[in-house]
C-alpha cells in the first residue's frame, strides 16, 4: 500500500498561535514523515482563515522537494477555479522537472463560499470551470502544449516551457466528494480522492459508480482510490479516544464553520446538491452527531485498532492509497509527533506489506 502524510496548516483550536509557528511545525512533521518511510507529502489549498492556510501548495511542494529529496510530493488539491489553467500547468511542469518526476498532481473544484467570494468568483461556475480547465492542464502536461476554446478559458495554443519531461500517467488525482466529482474524476482517468468524514459504507455506491465509468470510458482498471484522513495514534486506547474526541471533534467544528454546513446555501448553488444533503444531516444531528460519525470513519486508537479498521476498510473498498494527517484541530505538536512516530513504527510496515485486494462487495 502507498501511504502519504497530509499537511493541513491550520491554527483553528490554538489560542495565540502564530502562522509562522504553524508552518514551522508542519514542515518539521513533513521532514519526520520523509525520514520515517512515508511515500508522499500532500497538502491542501486553502486561503484567508485559520481553518487552513496554504495559498499555494505547488510553491510549498517546490520547497519540500528540495528539503526532502527521497519522497514524492502531491497536491490534494489545487483548486482549479481559483487559478488560470495555463499558470497551473507551467507551475506543475517546473515542479515536476525540479523533482525529477516526483509530483503527484491533484485537482479540486472548491467548496467554501467565503473563499470563492474573496476571489470574486461564483460557486455556480465551479463545476464548469473545473471540467474545462482540468483536461486542458492534463493535456498540457502530456503534450507540452496548452490550448482551449471553452466558455471560461479562451486559450491560444502555446508551448509549456520548461517542457514536461516525465510522464504523468498514474500521477493525476481529483477530489471526488460529490457524485458530480466522482464522474468528473472518472472521465479524467484520475485517482479519486476522498476524505474520511462519514462511514465508508455510505461512500461505496459512488466509488463503484466511478470505477464502472472509468472502465467504460478508458477500457482499463481504475487507479486506486486515495483516502485522506485525520489520525490520532497512541499506545493507550483510553488516551487516544479522549484525544480523538477532542481534536477530531475540533476539526469537525472548524469544518462546519469554514464550509458553513449549517447554512442553506448549498440548496441554491449549482452543482452542490450532494452537500445540501450533508448539510441537512448536520443540522439534524448537530455537532455531536457529526463528531460521532467522523470518529466512525476516521482512524484513532492503538496501532492494532487502527490496523483492524484499515483492514476492514480494505475488505469493503478494495486496495486504496492512504493519506494521513497527524496535526489538525488544535492537536499539540507533541501529540502529533507521538502519533506520527508510533504509526510509522507499528502501522506503516504492515500497510506496506499488504498485497492488492478487491473489495468483497464489489466482487460479489
Amino acid at each position: 500500500m502507498d501511504v502519504g502524510m497530509m499537511m493541513v496548516f491550520a491554527s483553528y483550536g490554538w489560542e495565540g498561535c502564530s502562522d509562522q509557528r504553524v508552518w514551522d511545525e508542519e514542515i518539521r512533521l513533513a521532514q519526520m514523515a520523509a525520514d520515517l518511510g512515508f511515500d508522499c507529502l500532500w497538502s491542501a489549498e486553502h486561503h484567508f482563515a485559520d481553518y487552513s492556510f496554504v495559498p499555494d501548495n505547488l510553491q510549498l511542494m517546490t520547497y519540500l522537494t528540495a528539503l526532502c529529496p527521497n519522497i514524492d510530493v502531491g497536491t490534494a488539491a489545487v483548486i482549479l477555479p481559483w487559478h488560470d489553467p495555463l499558470r497551473v500547468a507551467e507551475q506543475a511542469a517546473v515542479l515536476d522537472n525540479l523533482s525529477k518526476g516526483r509530483l503527484r498532481f491533484g485537482m479540486g473544484r472548491g467548496l467554501a463560499r467565503r473563499e470563492f467570494h474573496a476571489f470574486r468568483l461564483s460557486m455556480d461556475e465551479s463545476r464548469g470551470r473545473f471540467d474545462e480547465a482540468a483536461p486542458m492542464i492534463i493535456n498540457a502536461l502530456k503534450t507540452g502544449f496548452m490550448e482551449g476554446d471553452g466558455p471560461f478559458y479562451k486559450q491560444p495554443r502555446v508551448e509549456i516551457r520548461p517542457r514536461p519531461s516525465h510522464s504523468f500517467d498514474g500521477r493525476i488525482y481529483a477530489v471526488a466528494s460529490s457524485e458530480d466529482s466522482v464522474r468528473s474524476a472518472a472521465k479524467l482517468g484520475a485517482h479519486m480522492v476522498m476524505f474520511a468524514d462519514r462511514p465508508w459504507e455510505m461512500r461505496l455506491p459512488a466509488i463503484e459508480t466511478g470505477r464502472k465509468l472509468h472502465r467504460e470510458l478508458h477500457g482499463t482498471e481504475p487507479p486506486h482510490l486515495m483516502l485522506t484522513e485525520f489520525c490520532i495514534c497512541s499506545s493507550n486506547l483510553a488516551e487516544a479516544e479522549e484525544e480523538a474526541r477532542k481534536y477530531q471533534g475540533k476539526f469537525v467544528e472548524s469544518n462546519f464553520y469554514h464550509y458553513e454546513f449549517l447554512g442553506d446555501h448549498f440548496a441554491t448553488v449549482k452543482g452542490y446538491d450532494a452537500y445540501q444533503q450533508k448539510a441537512e444531516i448536520a443540522r439534524k444531528t448537530g455537532l455531536e452527531g457529526a463528531v460521532n460519525g467522523f470518529m466512525q470513519a476516521a482512524s484513532w486508537g492503538t496501532p492494532d485498532k487502527i490496523l483492524r479498521g484499515l483492514e476492514a476498510r480494505r475488505d469493503l473498498l478494495g486496495t486504496y492509497e492512504l493519506n494521513v494527517a497527524f496535526r489538525f484541530g488544535g492537536t499539540p505538536l507533541e501529540v502529533s509527533e507521538r502519533g506520527l512516530r508510533l504509526f510509522a513504527k507499528e502501522v506503516l510496515p504492515v500497510l506496506k506489506s499488504w498485497q492488492p485486494k478487491s473489495a468483497k462487495l464489489a466482487a460479489e
